[in-house]
């Protein structure tokens, strides 16, 4: 708001003669004041009565100032010794209940604005600078209740950005002194740069820092270390003295010359030798102290009439010697004045939580011959957007060596630093050999440095990104150094342990060639590097010289050569009901011929050749024969009824051979076997509960990818602690069924299902995307790789690599692989072979049992033969002493009675000779072969002719008695 046209000068006398008796009044119960006492501390005569004539108009603005409140200016004069400025306001300000203070900045020191913030601070009186710019007034910890209409030099990074943003120049030198401002110049311009610029490809970074100490005499060795950086814009913040020497040396080592940019902050432009194109910036308004006074003193009244609407206004301190209570008002009165936004005679005025003005408006200066400054451009305050714009007049603009042409603002080198990774096809990293002094020819020497523990090894890379290397080489004319990574991985955030003077923090960095890229000890990375959004925020990617994706690598699942193998063409249960068939039948053929009339009993007319009706035994040969294709010599059924049966039996049987035949050529010759997973969204991945594991490489482009998926977050956990550190690896304990699923880069994948027949990709690709070569930011050398790379896109040189070095011609034999049949071999058929071994070794066990159990019989039929050989022995010897006892009797009777009559005779000698034999012992029929032909003569002998009785004697046991008989 302008300020209200000049009261007349018999209201400023009014408001002059207001009685002091009246200043003494208080206000009364929980009231707000009805005056209020405005101090100043200012630095010279005009200064303070511009500060009381506008206070002076202030009381007659209603708009600030309502009804029944008046404010009074009490002013001092600012002393160059801090320690009198403070003694000072206690004596003449505090003591007369001054509820803020507006302090101006001493022209020949800087401590006095201190001294006045400590004293007001102490008992929270806010104060207000109107000159003050240090950046030690920002830190609210020492000055707790200061804020300022005029901002501190560190802003000037603001501007800084918003120039190197319309220039279009994104890598800079900052150089600055190491005192509080510069440091917080810097810090500035790095926060600043991070948050408000989101796009990266327009987003200033720092290549260099370079910190000087104040008061310097020369700086030459600083200049010599920055002319090996790319960049060739340079920040400058500095005094008037050090930019001084800062411009001399850098004049005299040609760096003020066509090709440097510097940009500096309003001390180093009042040097006196400011090359000429240095562009620099100017405050609007900074000396203007009236205009400041005016400012600082309504948006006091403006934040005052707000408070007294919302709560009540204590009094304000009254001594500097009482009990130091804070004011607790005055606490409340400086956060409403951080809330203000007004427009005053500097422009936009608005503060940040710090206290610092907001909108400040600079003018952008550019020095061209001679030594003029002119005005080329302004940043102030668009009232529209309400932010802050910088507008620049490129044509007016005078560079560095007095041309019109807007220099590069970076330094293209020639010789770049190219890293690489060992990544088969990509990149084959041999290591040289002792014996070995260059690499081959196809080779490119690739140096790894191991940062664990500092050594350094010659190997030989070659490859398709290697091939690549040296087309773009030639093709846009650079030389190179090429080495491996470092850490051996692309790269990802790690946390990382920081030591400070606080303590220790965690950070997060990149490590591997990311980390290498970003931190600039590397220029090119040539490697099948991903591109995706978390690293193309920190670095540049070219076109992609490779489309390709992320599937899943498995080894084939071969069918399980089990030693049953050949039973698989038909289930456990119908192999069951085969064997269950065959037995079952043989049965009923056996039942069938037994009871049937034709099957048992011979024919009347049958002349002895017939066979005998089927057995048991012979009915199960039959089945088995019949069923197994095999010729069938005895035991074939006789009657009609068995072999009805025996002809549907074959009929069963050929079906069942023919069926058995077809499905094992299916299962064990036709049949290729399919992958187990159908890519990505197959559920077993995603199952956590099944037995299936699967993995990537830590921290890879493809670790990234899962972590960005929310709806493989499940899967992601539980992969992630199956991860590899090295592609080789996980292929390795894939192809050993150790690892089931692999997940990797499409490209690796197919190479090496092509390289060998046993592995396949599994599923479609996803998560499409390309390899990239990666660049610094702002690399000069971005659109040059691009290009070079889309030329050779289109020239067919990509095509040609792949075919060299990826696909290797192998995709064709693979194919031709899947299509013919499997062979069968031992592994397959193995169960039949044990099959027959087991019925070899089975009748071998079997015909060993029939021997012993022959030789058990023999011996056991020779014992019983010689027991009964010892009965008939006994026998014999009883037979033939009863013999002799009855001859000694009847020789007694001869003897005795010589005239007995012959009949009686005859008798005896019929007796003697046919002796009665004794019964035979009761054994089992079959127990002795004699026994049964003597119970066999015996039967014939009962039932031959006359009704003889059988004989009751043998006639070989008899003994001659022919001597007796006369």
């Amino acid at each position: 708001m302008k300020l209200t046209r000049m009261l007349p000068a018999s209201c400023m006398l009014l408001s002059l003669m207001i009685p002091q008796a009246l200043l003494a009044q208080k206000p009364t119960g929980s009231e707000s004041p009805s005056y209020y006492n405005i101090g100043g501390v200012l630095s010279n005569n005009e200064s303070e009565s511009h500060f009381g004539t506008v206070i002076a108009h202030l009381n007659f603005d209603q708009q600030y100032v309502p009804r029944g409140t008046t404010y009074y200016d009490k002013t001092i004069r600012i002393d160059k010794n801090p320690i009198k400025t403070a003694l000072n306001v206690c004596k003449h300000l505090i003591s007369r209940r001054v509820y803020a203070v507006v302090v101006s900045h001493e022209p020949t020191g800087d401590l006095s604005p201190a001294a006045v913030s400590y004293t007001s601070g102490f008992y929270q009186i806010p104060v207000i600078g109107i000159s003050s710019r240090e950046a030690a007034f920002s830190d609210k910890n020492i000055h707790v209740s200061f804020l300022r209409t005029v901002p501190p030099y560190y802003h000037q990074a603001d501007v800084w950005l918003e120039i190197l943003s319309h220039f279009g120049y994104t890598k800079v030198i900052i150089i600055h002194s190491s005192d509080t401002d510069g440091r917080a110049v810097l810090g500035r311009f790095q926060t600043t740069s991070q948050t408000n610029y989101d796009d990266i490809d327009v987003r200033a970074t720092v290549e260099s820092i370079v910190e000087f100490e104040p008061k310097l005499d020369s700086f030459s060795s600083y200049l010599m270390d920055m002319k090996t950086a790319q960049s060739r814009v340079y920040l400058l913040y500095a005094s008037q003295e050090d930019a001084y020497v800062i411009f001399r040396d850098a004049a005299i080592h040609n760096m003020t010359d066509y090709g440097h940019i510097w940009i500096v902050t309003e001390q180093a432009l009042s040097a006196n030798n400011t090359p000429t194109g240095i562009i620099g910036l100017k405050l609007n308004n900074a000396e203007n102290e009236t205009d400041h006074i005016k400012d600082a003193i309504y948006i006091l009244a403006s934040a005052i009439k707000e408070m007294t609407v919302n709560e009540t206004i204590t009094e304000a301190p009254k001594d500097c010697d009482d009990s130091g209570a804070i004011w607790e008002s005055g606490k409340r009165l400086f956060g409403y004045l951080k809330t203000r936004n007004i427009r005053g005679e500097t422009g936009q005025v608005a503060f940040d939580d710090n206290g610092d003005r907001m909108y400040a408006e600079y003018d952008v200066i550019n020095v061209h011959e001679n030594h003029s400054f002119v005005k080329v451009g302004s940043f102030h305050y668009d009232s529209e957007k309400r932010k802050m714009r910088l507008k620049i007049n490129d044509s007016s603009i005078t560079w560095p060596g007095n041309t019109g042409k807007k220099p590069e603002g970076i330094m293209i080198p020639t010789h770049l630093k190219v890293l690489t990774i060992e990544e088969k096809p990509f990149v084959y990293a041999r290591k040289l050999l002792d014996d070995e002094i260059d690499c081959a020819d196809d080779e490119v020497v690739c140096p790894h440095f191991n940062i664990t523990n500092g050594n350094e090894q010659e190997y030989c890379c070659k490859g398709y990104c290697i091939d690549l290397l040296k087309a773009l080489a030639q093709r846009i004319n650079f030389t190179y150094d090429l080495a491996l990574s470092p850490d051996g991985q692309f790269g990802h955030y790690q946390l990382k342990n920081h030591t400070t003077g606080i303590g220790t923090t965690v950070k997060k960095e990149w490590n591997g060639l990311i980390g290498e890229l970003v931190a600039e000890r590397a220029d090119l990375i040539v490697a099948p590097l991903t591109i995706n959004p978390e690293r193309a925020e920190f670095i540049e990617f070219s076109k992609p010289f490779k489309y390709q994706g992320i599937t899943i690598l498995e080894k084939k699942p071969s069918r399980s050569s089990t030693l049953v193998s050949f039973l698989q063409p038909f289930s456990n249960t119908l192999w069951i009901l085969v064997m269950v068939s065959v037995h079952v039948v043989a049965l009923v053929l056996y039942l069938l011929d037994r009871f049937s009339p034709f099957g048992r009993f011979k024919l009347s007319s049958n002349d002895g050749t017939e066979e005998d009706a089927l057995n048991l035994s012979s009915a199960i040969w039959f089945a088995w024969g019949v069923l197994l294709n095999s010729g069938i010599g005895e035991g074939t059924p006789r009657s009609f009824s068995a072999r009805v049966l025996g002809m549907v039996w074959a009929g069963f049987a050929m079906i069942i051979v023919a069926s058995y035949t077809a499905n094992l050529a299916a299962f064990l010759v036709l049949e290729r076997p399919k992958t187990k997973l159908t890519g990505i969204n197959d559920a077993r991945l995603r199952n956590t509960m099944e037995n299936l594991t699967c993995a990537t490489v830590k921290g890879s482009s493809v670790d990234m990818y899962f972590r960005r998926q929310v709806e493989l977050s499940n899967m992601y956990r539980t992969m992630e602690a199956n991860n590899y550190d090295t592609a080789e690896q996980a292929i390795q304990d894939v192809k050993d069924g150790k690892l089931m699923a692999f997940i990797w880069d499409s490209s690796r994948l197919e190479y090496e299902a092509s390289k060998d027949c046993e592995l396949v990709t599994a599923g479609e690709l996803f998560g499409r995307s390309g390899y990239g070569v990666g660049l610094q930011k702002a690399s000069p050398w971005t659109d040059a790789v691009t290009l070079a790379i889309l030329d050779f896109h289109e020239s067919g040189f990509m095509e040609s690599l792949d075919k060299e070095w990826i696909f290797h011609g192998n995709v064709q034999q693979c194919e031709q692989f899947e299509k013919t049949p499997n062979t069968l071999g031992l592994k397959n058929m193995a169960g039949v072979f044990i099959l027959v071994g087991a019925g070899i070794v089975g009748g071998i066990g079997l015909i060993i049992i029939e021997v012993v159990y022959k030789k058990h019989q023999i011996k056991k039929q020779k014992k019983m033969e010689i027991a009964r050989h010892a009965a008939d022995k006994w026998r014999g010897t009883i037979e033939k002493r009863k013999t002799l006892r009855a001859s000694l009797a009847m020789q007694r009777q001869y003897n005795v009675g010589l005239n007995s009559v012959s009949k009686s005779v005859s008798q005896n000698a019929e007796k003697s000779r046919y002796p009665i034999l004794p019964p035979l012992p009761r054994t089992p029929e079959r127990a002795w072969p004699k026994d049964k032909e003597y119970i066999v003569n015996r039967k014939n002998n009962s039932g031959s002719g006359a009704g003889k009785p059988p004989p009751r004697y043998m006639p070989t046991y008899a003994t001659d008695v022919s001597h007796l008989i006369v």
